[in-house]
């Protein structure tokens, strides 16, 4: 009796551990990020018993976007999904898929302040009344990364990056005459840092309709003067060899151009800062803020976020729900979010964490790491720079990388390739719009 017992009384003192509730968050980040998450993950699940979130890893972007909704409309959906920002507008038109952050907050009866989150960041999540849609986690914005050692052989100042475009012009052709290097630049993401960012840090609408914050009937508009100039600027730099192409989307290439040494200069995610820093093994590296056109008047203004934000899906038990909003309230402490921009270059999201950040030293100690802090509260953001709320946007991204490929072809020019870009989007946002009315 005395066993049964004492057996009895274990299984009562240990059953908590056994009946902690577990909360999916399916995920995009592999690599140096995703160890990164798993070890946040981690220190959550550790630091209380009532709640276990299981991280999983689903692809890049556009795929963990695509399972989502798939999961959705099966009843299979996870609690949370990290969502880029361009998927946004879906998320937003999928009528009784999402809770917003802001209303889970308040029905669990979590702090929660949105006014402590950088205005940048926030105003890309919120809805027409400034409610937080979905918790901003991982924003980043691109940067200017650069080669300190080939700089130096070239007779340039490693210590002063290129502020301007004739500056990257000018500077590639010193390096490539010098022998120091092969090219001038590369970049990332096309669409991304040559399209939309360009857009934005030059004050230019990539949009009808505040870029798409105003509704549904916006169409694209970024075929204008500067994004003509821009591109026409690049397919003579690729002729002249100036600047090599990375690829479509992501531009996978990229990266491996600049940490052979074949590129100098190279332009990405303020996210990447951790795997760039791992991969210049024989040479210092280099940041700066983007590259503008001097000749246009008020740039630059400031850059537009890229990067994931967290969303939490309907039609969970809702025990699940007092965990995800515990978990987020952990995500955004300021101990938390200044570890992670630290690690990751990812922004900090908060305006505690990039104090804390400032307080342990870390930009001093890191010289270029508040770079992309810097350049996105550059300027209080216009309705050309606040962002882009478009549906359908991760297939105009793709048509954006087509047309842009047929410009490096040689099968139309600047205006011709943008032009169609914007008739073959409006066609997709016309579309979307239809669908949900």
């Amino acid at each position: 009796m005395r066993f049964l017992a004492a057996a009895s009384l274990a299984l009562l003192t240990s059953s908590p551990a056994f009946a902690a509730t577990e909360v999916h968050w399916w995920h995009a980040m592999g690599g140096e990020l995703g160890a990164k998450l798993e070890e946040i993950v981690k220190g959550f699940n550790e630091s209380q018993s009532d709640y276990v979130v299981i991280p999983s890893y689903k692809g890049s972007y556009p795929e963990t976007l695509t399972a989502t909704m798939a999961a959705f409309r099966a009843k299979q959906q996870p609690a949370i999904v990290q969502v880029f920002e361009v998927g946004t507008g879906t998320m937003m038109a999928a009528k009784g898929a999402t809770r917003p952050v802001y209303k889970l907050m308040q029905d669990e009866g979590e702090a929660f302040d949105p006014k402590s989150y950088v205005t940048a960041v926030v105003g890309y999540y919120t809805d027409p009344e400034g409610n937080m849609l979905s918790l901003p986690f991982n924003s980043s914005t691109p940067i200017f990364y650069y080669n300190k050692d080939v700089f130096q052989k070239a007779g340039l100042d490693p210590e002063t990056p290129p502020k301007t475009w004739a500056e990257v012009e000018d500077f590639s052709k010193k390096i490539m005459e010098s022998g120091a290097a092969k090219c001038g630049f590369t970049t990332g993401w096309i669409s991304w840092i040559q399209t939309e960012n360009l857009s934005a840090w030059h004050n230019q609408p990539i949009g009808t309709e505040q870029n798409g914050f105003g509704g549904p009937a916006a169409r694209l508009s970024l075929n204008g003067p500067v994004q003509v100039k821009h591109w026409g600027n690049l397919k003579k730099w690729a002729d002249e060899g100036v600047f090599m192409y990375g690829g479509p989307t992501d531009g996978d290439n990229a990266p491996p151009m600049f940490y052979s040494q074949e590129c100098a200069m190279y332009m990405n995610s303020s996210a990447s800062r951790a795997g760039v820093v791992a991969n210049a093994k024989d040479f210092k590296v280099g940041f700066g803020m983007l590259p503008y056109y001097d000749d246009v008047a008020g740039a630059p203004q400031n850059s537009i976020i890229g990067g994931a934000t967290l969303w939490v899906m309907e039609g969970r038990p809702a025990e699940e729900y007092k965990g995800v909003a515990k978990f987020f309230t952990y995500l955004s402490s300021p101990e938390v979010q200044a570890d992670w921009h630290q690690f990751s270059g990812y922004l900090p999201i908060t305006r505690a964490a990039e104090d804390l950040t400032r307080q342990q030293g870390f930009y001093e100690k890191n010289p270029g790491s508040d770079v992309g802090v810097r350049q996105i509260t550059l300027n209080e953001p216009t309705e050309n720079s606040k962002g882009l709320r478009f549906g359908n946007y991760v297939q105009i991204r793709t048509i954006i990388d087509e047309e842009f490929e047929q410009l490096l072809a040689g099968k139309k020019d600047a205006q011709g390739a943008l032009d169609a870009v914007v008739e073959r989007g409006n066609a997709l946002l016309a579309e979307f719009e239809a669908q949900n009315k």
